[in-house]
């Protein structure tokens, strides 16, 4: 089912996916995947005019000493062999995840310093192989912390990554951030509106990313694909603080979530306009221009996971 709804995906109508959707991020699995005919995904995706990106980090583990179960992520050892492999295979991108939460007493320095150094290890090796590393520091919306806490701690561990990066002599040109938008947590009483989100989470950004990064592309964070949708809009329209980076979108559940209802297993049509629906709203909200949407149906629906891991 996971290789034929990727085909899903994949095989969406070139002209009206590759307007929207620039890139995409391929589990090891997808990257040797091929079509019921035998045609490589790879091939499909580059097709489209579409760059094909690689997830290259080997998942989280705890981190010992650390407060409240806090986590690094593990991969390093052999990742200069497997970029230049996934490069030589197509890929021009990589992705790797590092996640830090918020509770009481944490995140810990030691968790945001261990994160930090990892990121900018696993960016430095990308580089080196020609590959175009996404950095992506992520803190989790699980909690019931504020708007303004969040606020806080993402600046705290952006600036430790940027600090990372510029440690390990990075490109910074040479790279995206892949970051959480700055939102109330899941289970705060008082979740903020777009135009909250949208303020907090650019004047983070305007404290702590240098200008020189080309990009920023946002996780969606367990946000229903409204949320994110309407979230991403307000941060582009919002005007109180400089914003010399591309502001865009890297969703994973926020994009497909509907598109996966829809196909039901069997409804290829169905779940292509799905995707090509949502992939246009978020398209437009990353130009400040989504006006919303009637009949939202699943897009509404929350795609919060505790502790998501992947």
């Amino acid at each position: 089912n996971r290789r034929r709804f990727r085909e899903l995906l994949f095989t969406s109508d070139k002209a009206l996916i590759g307007q929207a959707i620039s890139g995409v991020i391929l589990f090891h699995e997808t990257l040797y995947q091929k079509t019921t005919d035998g045609t490589p995904f790879i091939d499909l995706i580059k097709e489209r005019g579409i760059v094909a990106g690689i997830k290259v980090d080997k998942g989280v583990k705890e981190l010992f000493g650390a407060e409240d179960n806090e986590v690094t992520t593990q991969g390093l050892d052999d990742l200069d062999k497997r970029c230049k492999q996934y490069k030589a295979d197509g890929c021009d991108f990589a992705k790797w995840r590092c996640v830090l939460k918020i509770n009481t007493n944490t995140p810990s320095y030691q968790a945001i310093l261990e994160n930090a150094n990892v990121l900018a290890r696993y960016a430095s090796i990308c580089q080196a192989a020609g590959i175009v590393p996404i950095v992506e520091p992520e803190v989790l919306c699980d909690g019931d912390h504020s708007l303004d806490r969040c606020q806080k701690v993402t600046e705290t561990v952006l600036a430790a990554v940027y600090k990372a990066l510029n440690d390990h002599h990075v490109y910074l040109e040479g790279t995206l951030l892949k970051p959480n938008m700055v939102t109330a947590g899941q289970s705060c009483p008082t979740q903020a509106t777009p135009e909250q989100v949208g303020a907090a989470t650019v004047t983070a950004l305007s404290r702590t990313v240098p200008a020189a990064v080309p990009g920023i592309v946002f996780l969606s964070g367990g946000q229903s694909e409204i949320q994110a949708t309407a979230n991403l809009n307000a941060i582009n329209k919002f005007t109180g603080a400089p914003k010399p980076w591309r502001l865009s979108f890297s969703f994973g559940r926020a994009l497909q979530a509907s598109a996966l209802k829809a196909w039901n297993g069997s409804d290829v049509a169905a779940g292509q306009d799905q995707l090509i629906r949502r992939a246009a709203y978020n398209g437009a909200a990353s130009l400040g221009q989504y006006s919303g949407e009637e009949n939202a149906g699943a897009a509404a629906e929350s795609l919060f996971v505790k502790a998501h891991a992947y």
